[in-house]
């Protein structure tokens, strides 16, 4: 009895085990491929001027940078002297300055890690959802981001002082275990690496920098092509002046392009580049070339080629390319790689792993189609690990002129694709296998891309810029694996990018997995920084001669800088030098640094602190301008016609300038201190020195006689001095006069 009992159980015990198994292998399948999910966005290098380097992820080559080229995690750029450079996230907008060295720690569908080594960065923050991180990582400080706004980082040439400009926005600087907050219209000056001393100020007027970067936004505000499609498809903007939108009533929304050459078709313009974790990505030559090659759908009305968007409401999810590959791996193909353009309502079969939660999100954001035709596609090609495609009839195969071919080895070589392509005619493409991916294994050519070439022939960062750490609040992920590491492994599945855990595989065990250029900040806690306007002590930043500028090293910082704190100085006493504690809501209210604006000498120890030039004075209006100013000029940063009333609570110098006011007012407007596009060139008011104020500053311990006595207001005396008087006697009254007749009367 208990025998046959005790083989029940154990019957019962193999099926439930069986069945247990039947259900969590196809879950763990399915988690380790959402695992292997590549990020939903890139990078795209949209814009450049004068001599811009590239080094892709895991290389030690730089070469030429090639605009359209998608960026990721690991790649990084040099914007030498006289450059610039313009990264666009879809949610963000990066612009690199002069002499400036980047590159992404980290970059995806949550995060933006930013590693800058030297030079200067304008930012803008177009979204931000409350579980992303946005953060700047420099030689002695992280600056994570808290909301969408404008901001300007800057790191010294020689790492030791960084500089975060707020226009709109808010962040937090943290960095050997202190935090400093900051918010719009201030401008705060890191310096030390052993311990991060602040000094936080009003920010000054736009230069010529944050002037190109406000009219570069200004593109994307007005531009026409946002009404047709979601805000996440990246380069859109592009479009508005290279063709013309109209509605159809089988596509929706579909744009034409209206500067191209007869015969054109789309891919035909370019060259693939391998890009880890995608594999073979198109990078298109037109300047409008990358939001209609990773995203939507082409087709063709009355013989015209058109781009369909996708859903609005959509999230857009970036893809490589678009296209389904023919022949490839030398079967009837005559050795030629072969491609076209996926119609709408087709479904696009990615060549790298991925899970079915992906293939289906990245259909639906970039076209219409229903989930049936993505799961019998997906089930076909991905599950059953079939490359061929038998059962789809593609809109765009038997279009003239759609297909494009090369041969296997300018594909492989990012050769451009409109000087190595060969004809081919409609037998050979009816002939030729249709696949999700062309079976031909990447070389060194194809991860370095189009420039391959200029490889160790084009300027590269400085080794000290080249080498060095920066701090960190995030931990980012392990630096990337060279691809000769990697190129054994892809020759054995030809075409396909290698899965993570297989890229893990690949790194030594006794290797940390950390970023060696990366050092981890600890817990900070919050400080307070010194505030209010920078003076001329030799030992600070702002007043080293030679000093490295961020955005011109080897010159000399601005004078309007701010200056390091000082340790000698004690923390609840404010410098003499810096009356006037920064305030958020007045950008660029800050007088120039060789300006000071201590105590008058006529001025008694009872008036107001001199950190409140708006109070009232019986002989001067409360919304007078300075006396120094003419009445018709504005405050630098400050609009025409706008006034200016007193204001007595502000903060004394010994608050910090980066808590809010007690009645201070709600946050301004987006927008409400972006640089007037009317002053292109025009450089910051605080670095122009007005002669009238340019005078030594006295010792406010001393005060010395004026001869210009300046009546301070009534009502800052003291009660000891307002003595009750009695009333005079005629007699009294007499007498006083006489003695005040002058002499010989």
């Amino acid at each position: 009895m208990n025998m046959t009992l005790n083989k029940k159980l154990g019957w019962l015990s193999a099926v439930l085990l069986v069945a247990l198994t039947t259900v969590a292998l196809p879950q763990q399948a399915a988690a380790q491929d959402q695992q292997d999910d590549p990020p939903s966005r890139v990078a795209r290098l949209g814009y450049m001027e004068g001599s811009v380097s590239f080094q892709p992820a895991g290389e030690s080559e730089w070469v030429q940078a090639v605009a359209n080229r998608p960026m990721t995690t690991g790649d990084k750029l040099w914007a030498d002297k006289d450059s610039r450079a313009e990264l666009q996230l879809g949610s963000a907008v990066i612009r690199l300055a002069a002499n400036t060295g980047f590159s992404f720690l980290n970059l995806d569908d949550r995060t933006v890690q930013i590693q800058l080594t030297s030079g200067a960065l304008n930012i803008r923050v177009r979204r931000l959802d409350q579980n992303d991180v946005f953060e700047i990582d420099t030689p002695n400080l992280a600056f994570s981001v808290s909301q969408p706004g404008s901001y300007r980082l800057e790191a010294s040439e020689d790492g030791t002082y960084s500089v975060v400009s707020i226009r709109e926005g808010g962040g937090e600087s943290t960095g050997n275990g202190q935090t400093y907050t900051l918010h719009a219209g201030q401008r705060g000056t890191f310096s030390g690496t052993d311990s991060l001393n602040a000094e936080v100020i009003d920010i000054g007027g736009p230069d010529q920098f944050d002037n190109w970067a406000y009219n570069r936004d200004r593109r994307y505000d007005n531009s026409r092509s946002a009404q047709y499609l979601s805000h996440d498809v990246v380069g859109y903007e592009d479009l508005d002046d290279k063709g013309d939108w109209r509605d159809d009533s089988n596509y929706g929304h579909v744009w034409f392009p209206n500067q191209v050459a007869a015969g054109w078709a789309p891919y035909h313009d370019g060259h693939w580049d391998w890009i880890a974790p995608w594999g073979y990505t198109w990078v298109d030559d037109a300047s409008w070339g990358y939001a209609p090659f990773h995203y939507g759908r082409w087709v063709t009305v009355g013989g015209r080629w058109g781009w369909v968007a996708g859903p609005v409401a959509v999230r857009a999810v970036y893809a490589p390319a678009l296209v389904v590959f023919i022949g490839g791996g030398g079967v009837g193909f005559g050795g030629n790689v072969g491609w076209f353009p996926l119609g709408p309502r087709e479904v696009y079969v990615p060549s790298y792993h991925v899970s079915r939660e992906y293939v289906n999100r990245v259909n639906i954001s970039n076209t219409t189609v229903n989930n049936t035709q993505i799961t019998n596609v997906y089930n076909t090609t991905i599950i059953n690990k079939t490359t061929n495609i038998t059962n789809v009839t593609y809109a765009n195969r038997n279009v003239q002129g759609a297909v494009t071919a090369v041969p296997q080895r300018a594909f492989a070589s990012a050769q451009p694709v409109g000087r190595a392509a060969v004809a081919v005619n409609a037998q050979q493409i009816a002939a030729a296998s249709v696949n999700a991916r062309v079976a031909v294994a990447p070389t060194r050519e194809s991860v370095l891309g189009a420039k391959a070439a200029t490889a160790n022939h084009v300027t590269a960062p400085p080794a000290a810029v080249m080498n060095r750490q920066v701090i960190a609040k995030t931990t980012p992920p392990p630096p990337p694996v060279p691809f000769a590491k990697q190129q054994q492994a892809l020759a054995a599945h030809p075409g396909q990018p290698l899965a993570r855990s297989e890229v893990r595989s690949l790194r030594p065990a006794n290797v940390t997995a950390t970023q060696p250029m990366v050092r981890q900040a600890p817990p900070g806690k919050p400080a307070t920084p010194n505030t209010g306007r920078p003076g001329n002590q030799p030992n600070q930043p702002g007043n080293q001669p030679g000093a490295a500028r961020p955005d011109r090293p080897g010159s000399a910082p601005p004078a309007n800088q701010p200056n390091a704190a000082r340790p000698s100085q004690p923390a609840n006493t404010p410098p003499a030098n810096q009356p006037n504690t920064a305030r958020p809501d007045r950008p660029g209210s800050a007088p120039p640094a060789n300006q000071p604006n201590t105590a008058r000498p006529s001025q008694p120890a009872n008036t107001p602190p001199a950190n409140q030039p708006n109070a009232a004075r019986p002989s001067q209006p409360a919304n007078a301008p300075p006396a120094n100013r003419p009445s018709n000029q504005p405050a630098p940063n400050e609009r025409p016609g706008a006034t200016n009333p007193a204001q007595p609570n502000r903060p004394t110098p010994t608050q910090p300038s980066n808590r809010p006011e007690p009645n201070r007012p709600t946050e301004p407007p987006v927008r409400n201190n972006r640089p007037p596009s009317a002053q292109p060139n025009q450089p910051a008011p605080n670095n122009r020195p007005e002669p009238s104020r340019n005078q030594p500053a006295p010792r406010p311990q001393t005060p010395q006689p004026s001869a210009q006595p300046r009546t301070p207001p009534a009502e800052t005396k003291p009660a000891p001095q307002r003595q009750q008087q009695k009333p005079q006697t005629p007699e009294e009254k007499k007498r006083q006069q006489e003695q005040q007749k002058p002499p010989g009367e």
